[in-house]
């Protein structure tokens, strides 16, 4: 358990509160129980690496104010937007024989005694943190899951899991699923295309397409009959090509 010392504070407006938070105090509140609610300062360096961890939400601390000592639970953090540095705890007395609701955070341990991961099966975490309904002074830090023995396949339950007495899950109609042990997700490469194959037009050696070849050839037979209608044309002699022209109408 992890002990902290708090300081009273009167002011609670904002200038107060920022003139704390600029002296490296963080301004907080105490309520619960039957004593009144009570407003206090934490030095932030003594509680930051507590605050930064799974567990604080569901972790006993040990408060010392004037020389006083309280277990509490913190509740809630207030983080600034942009430096999300925290700005205000609330914190709650624990008051023995009550019980209180909680998120406790999951644990998984004994990975190399798992078949199924040892086989490359994935652990697939449905829940990291369950709500349970625990008495005030006997509230876990974590659940522990032990995962020896688990294959492919197998779903491990709230009901396997070993809960101190009197502790229940707030989730009582049914036996729910805080992870499986899944098969190994494969990916398939894409096929890569064979050497060799030519993709681009106008590779060296590419078949011409179908019908340019017939295409080819009639525009040469073509050409080749312009040619020789001018050749036949240049052999004949000044005589035949006069004669051969129209002559005009006689008239009557």
């Amino acid at each position: 358990m992890s002990n902290l010392k708090a300081i009273k504070r009167e002011g609670t407006s904002s200038g107060s509160n920022n003139k704390l938070r600029s002296e490296g105090l963080i301004p907080a509140i105490l309520y619960g129980g039957k004593d009144a609610n009570l407003n206090i300062s934490i030095q932030k360096k003594e509680i930051k690496s507590l605050i930064n961890s799974d567990t604080f939400l569901s972790k006993v601390l040990e408060l010392e104010i004037n020389g006083k000592k309280e277990k509490v639970i913190p509740r809630d953090v207030a983080f600034n937007v942009v430096s999300e540095e925290p700005i205000h705890i609330d914190f709650m007395r624990i008051v023995s024989g009550k019980k209180i609701i909680l998120e406790i955070p999951v644990k998984f341990i004994n990975h190399p005694d798992s078949p199924g991961l040892k086989r490359g099966g994935v652990l697939n975490i449905v829940r990291r943190k369950v709500e349970l309904k625990c008495p005030a002074e006997n509230i876990p830090n974590e659940i522990v899951v032990d995962l020896t023995g688990t294959d492919i396949g197998t779903s491990i339950k709230i009901s396997s899991v070993k809960l101190d007495e009197n502790i229940v899950p707030t989730i009582a109609d049914r036996d729910f699923v805080i992870a499986t042990v899944a098969s190994p997700t494969v990916i398939k490469e894409p096929e890569k295309p064979a050497e060799g194959d030519a993709t681009t037009e106008g590779v060296e050696g590419e078949a011409p397409a179908e019908g340019t070849e017939a295409a080819a050839a009639k525009d040469g037979d073509a050409a080749a009959k312009k040619d020789d209608k001018s050749k036949e044309g240049a052999d004949k002699k000044p005589e035949e090509k006069k004669s051969a022209e129209k002559k005009p109408a006689e008239k009557k």
